[in-house]
């Protein structure tokens, strides 16, 4: 398989840009059905199961997966026959690996497991080279920020959990890996370190944008204006988390920048990239979109779907093809008033608690996240903070009592980090969803 480089990656994504709807339309096709006849030929799991899709298909036609059928099927996903279960968990055994090359070949990334167990992605050049192309061509919505951010030296801060295999930092550190010299034009900060820890560390790096969740750019802001952070980006690039209006317009009042989003997922890479009007153009000659209800049947435009369905053209290693992902979308056909003629969407998003303890210690909702993540054995989790320093752990997992006493442990010991000190209870209760509004969440103030 040939792969991308990164020039040419460029090349064809500046191509799509000028292309009418129609042309883009057909470039996804054929995108896609080069990528079938590859799985159907390379990866035993997609041969037998497009065994009696015929050969002029349509994207319907195609059963969907997901992340449970994929990592039960681990051995039979790959088209490089070479990659087994056994091998990549070895690889990723051991952290200095992340950014590294499995084999030399392909950099393994893992999903946040919001939905039980994580997802192992693997990207080739190819999937990486076009990660990079959108984001050096599509990411910024306005033209001005981008060459703001260079006129201020270009330097790239990602403030993301830094304690596994994770895209936001790994991508990092693969290109520092890759490009040493740059380490003083990008640098990752663990978002779970003490507040002072960062602060410090921002302000002796000076970034030129910052890529953080929202939640912790809110704890930031404060910070900014008790006087004790004094940074002055020339964009603030969020993501994992909804960036809510409100939330935005403080951040850019803050900070004096641009504050923007991106729909990006380690499945697909970045699916979508917010324009002038916070709306969520697709990538279509990359990525599929498929809004679909419970039942994976298509929802019309202006409904709220309950779920997607993803396929990634980019990416032949693990094939990603009508991969369900739990993200509420709504669709939409009118224009957009920017004039960028793609597709475009509007994201539900995660919505969980800053969660706030006594002396008024505040902990962004991801940090709890990246700890209660790393436990192995719990399917689904909540977290819940019952005031007066107590947290109450709601979980799902075959052993309830064994993965709650790892995760006693593991929280006790980052909110001692923190200066927390807090109870720890087992609730008798399973995770659930607000039973009004269907959404899930992890992190609760209660």
């Amino acid at each position: 398989m040939k792969q991308l480089g990164l020039m040419q990656a460029l090349m064809l994504t500046r191509k799509a840009d000028k292309m009418t709807e129609k042309q883009r339309k057909i470039l996804q096709q054929a995108r896609l059905r080069e990528l079938v006849t590859y799985v159907r030929s390379n990866s035993p799991y997609f041969g037998e199961l497009y065994g009696d899709i015929p050969d002029d298909f349509s994207l319907t036609d195609l059963p969907p997966t997901n992340k449970r059928q994929l990592m039960a099927n681990f051995d039979r996903w790959f088209t490089d026959r070479a990659i087994t279960k056994d091998k990549v968990d070895a690889f990723m055994s051991d952290l200095s690996n992340v950014g590294k090359k499995l084999e030399g070949k392909y950099l393994v990334y893992t999903t946040s497991g919001s939905t039980g167990d994580p997802c192992i992605v693997l990207y080739d050049d190819t999937a990486n080279n076009v990660s990079a192309a959108i984001g050096v061509l599509r990411s910024f919505a306005r033209p001005e920020d981008m060459r703001a951010f260079m006129k201020q030296g270009g330097k790239t801060m990602a403030l993301f959990a830094d304690n596994g295999f994770y895209l936001g930092t790994g991508s990092v550190r693969y290109n520092l890996r890759k490009m040493p010299w740059k380490k003083k034009k990008m640098m990752t900060c663990d978002v779970r370190k003490p507040m002072s820890e960062i602060v410090a560390c921002l302000n002796d790096f000076q970034p030129s944008m910052l890529g953080c969740y929202p939640t912790a750019m809110e704890l930031l802001a404060t910070e900014q204006e008790k006087g004790n952070l004094h940074i002055h980006p020339a964009i603030t690039m969020t993501g994992g988390e909804r960036l809510d209006d409100g939330v935005r317009t403080h951040l850019s009042d803050v900070f004096d920048c641009w504050v923007q989003t991106n729909y990006s997922c380690t499945e697909g890479g970045t699916i979508a990239c917010e324009c002038t009007e916070k709306h969520f153009h697709i990538n279509d000659d990359w990525v599929m979109i498929e809004a679909v209800d419970e039942n994976n049947h298509p929802v019309p435009f202006g409904t709220q779907s309950a779920k997607i369905l993803l396929t990634n053209l980019a990416n032949w290693i693990c094939p990603i093809i009508r991969f369900e992902i739990t993200d509420r979308v709504v669709m939409h056909g009118e224009p957009c008033g920017c004039g960028n003629p793609r597709p475009w969407l509007t994201l539900e998003g995660r919505s969980d608690d800053i969660l706030t303890f006594s002396g008024d210690v505040r902990i962004p909702p991801l940090s709890l996240y990246a700890v209660m993540k790393e436990i192995k054995g719990i399917e689904r989790f909540q977290v819940i903070h019952r005031g007066n320093d107590r947290l109450e752990l709601r979980l799902h997992a075959a052993d309830r009592q064994g993965c709650f006493e790892a995760a006693e442990k593991a929280l006790g010991e980052y909110l001692g980090t923190q200066g927390v000190f807090a109870e720890i209870v087992l609730s008798n209760e399973e995770p659930a969803a607000n039973p009004m509004s269907g959404k899930y969440r992890h992190v609760i103030q209660q």
